[in-house]
């Protein structure tokens, strides 16, 4: 199978928040900051803190929140050359290929630790940290994704 692609940046946005909020530790993060904020708030409402105390807490959720929606994924996006090249990508029965004006790379199914599908794009991992994505809407379609599906099911775990 071949698709052709390039990269929208409000998609990839997307796509990376989705990588971020699915990590284990920024999850259990944003889970103690919005308890933090839920608790602080409750402590002002029975005045057992002070106006200041509430406001600091309201500054550091909102930070941590916008950090984790806006400012990581934006950071990443344009630290990463690989968002503004097009692409032409193969999916073998030994190897995935991907190419663009710059030269090719070829991964063996073995480099590749787990998967995951996010609304617009499918992230091949190859671990924790490190992914290359694959728009869904390269695939032309629904066949060809369904077989796509198949084929990364039976080479590549799938993401919990």
């Amino acid at each position: 199978m071949e698709i052709l692609f390039s990269y929208d940046k409000k998609l990839v946005i997307q796509a990376l928040r989705y990588h971020f909020i699915n990590r284990f530790e920024v999850r259990i993060l944003m889970i103690l900051v919005n308890v933090f904020a839920i608790f602080a708030a409750a402590l002002f409402y029975f005045h057992k803190v002070s106006p200041l105390a509430f406001l600091l807490s309201s500054i550091l959720w909102i930070a941590i929140m916008v950090s984790f929606w806006y400012v990581l994924p934006n950071t990443v996006y344009k630290k990463a050359s690989t968002f503004k090249d097009d692409f032409k990508m193969t999916f073998g029965e030994h190897r995935v290929r991907v190419e663009n004006e710059r030269g090719y790379t070829e991964w063996n199914w073995d480099k590749f630790s787990s998967y995951l599908e996010s609304p617009h794009f499918i992230h091949l991992y190859f671990d924790s940290k490190s992914f290359f994505l694959v728009p869904k809407a390269a695939i032309e379609n629904d066949r060809l994704l369904q077989d796509l599906r198949r084929l990364l099911s039976e080479k590549i775990p799938r993401k919990k």
